[in-house]
C-alpha cells in the first residue's frame, strides 16, 4: 500500500512541477507569464505617460540581457586583446614619433640660437670704437 501511495504522490508532484513550469503543449508558461506581465506593465505605462516607455524598454533589455548573453565575455575576450595590444602598439609609436619629433625642434633651436649668436656677434659693432672721445 506504501509503495502505490509514494507512488501516486511521485506522479502528483511531477504533475504539479509539470503545471508550474510546462503547459501540456510543451509551452514554458513562466515565460508566458513574463511576457504578459511585460505587455500590462506596457499597456498601463502608454496608458500613464507615453515618455516612460523608453525607461520601460531599458529596464526589459535589462532584465533579459543576462540570458541572452551567456558566455559573451569568453567570445569577446580575444577581440578585447587585440584591441588592447593594438592601442598599446599605437602608443609606444605615438610616444617615439613625439620624441623623434621633440629632438628635432630641440635641434632647430639650438640651431636658430647658435645663428643668432653668431649674427649679434659679428654684426654688433665694436663699443669702444663708437665712442667719440
Amino acid at each position: 500500500m506504501k509503495n502505490s501511495a509514494s507512488h501516486v504522490a511521485g506522479a502528483d508532484a511531477a504533475a504539479s512541477e509539470r503545471t508550474h513550469t510546462e503547459a501540456p503543449n510543451g509551452v514554458n508558461q513562466d515565460g508566458l507569464s513574463t511576457i504578459a506581465t511585460v505587455g500590462v506593465v506596457a499597456v498601463a505605462t502608454a496608458l500613464i505617460e507615453v515618455s516612460l516607455i523608453p525607461g520601460m524598454i531599458i529596464g526589459v533589455a535589462a532584465m533579459a540581457a543576462p540570458k541572452y548573453t551567456q558566455g559573451l565575455g569568453e567570445r569577446l575576450r580575444p577581440m578585447m586583446n587585440s584591441a588592447v595590444k593594438g592601442v598599446c602598439r599605437l602608443g609606444m609609436k605615438t610616444r617615439e614619433a613625439l620624441a623623434e619629433a621633440q629632438e628635432h625642434v630641440s635641434d632647430l633651436v639650438a640651431e636658430a640660437r647658435s645663428e643668432t649668436t653668431d649674427t649679434a656677434a659679428k654684426g654688433a659693432p665694436d663699443a669702444s670704437a663708437a665712442t667719440p672721445a
